[in-house]
């Protein structure tokens, strides 16, 4: 039996998502968005082979010229603290929830973050 590398997806975005706290799916934009107490922490555009993530600018501009191949910023939001991550280009689901949760920490309250 041959056990390749399996391309990280959409599903898996959206299962790690709603596996953390308080988490809710919302369409928006005609998109899956993902919520903590309201505030945006992760989306799935572009037919969801990409997120969009929360990450402060500037982090971001180190992400996307260290790894161009995995993150890059869409025009729309460069005046925002969003990042996009390519799924197919990330490493493991190890990688995803990081990246997840590192989202998923800048929209939370502080009182989920105790």
């Amino acid at each position: 039996m041959f056990y390749g590398l399996a391309m990280t997806t959409s599903d898996d975005v959206r299962a790690i998502a709603l596996s953390l706290p308080e988490t809710t799916e919302k369409i928006a934009w005609s998109m899956p968005t993902f919520r903590v107490a309201g505030k945006m922490f992760a989306t799935l555009p572009e037919d969801e082979t990409s997120m969009a993530v929360r990450c402060p600018k500037v982090e971001r501009e180190e992400l996307v010229l260290a790894e161009p191949e995995k993150f890059w910023v869409a025009g729309h939001e460069a005046g925002s603290a969003w990042v996009r991550v390519r799924l197919a280009a990330l490493d493991d689901l190890d990688e995803l929830r990081d990246i997840l949760l590192d989202s998923w920490r800048q929209a939370a309250p502080a009182s989920l973050l105790e």
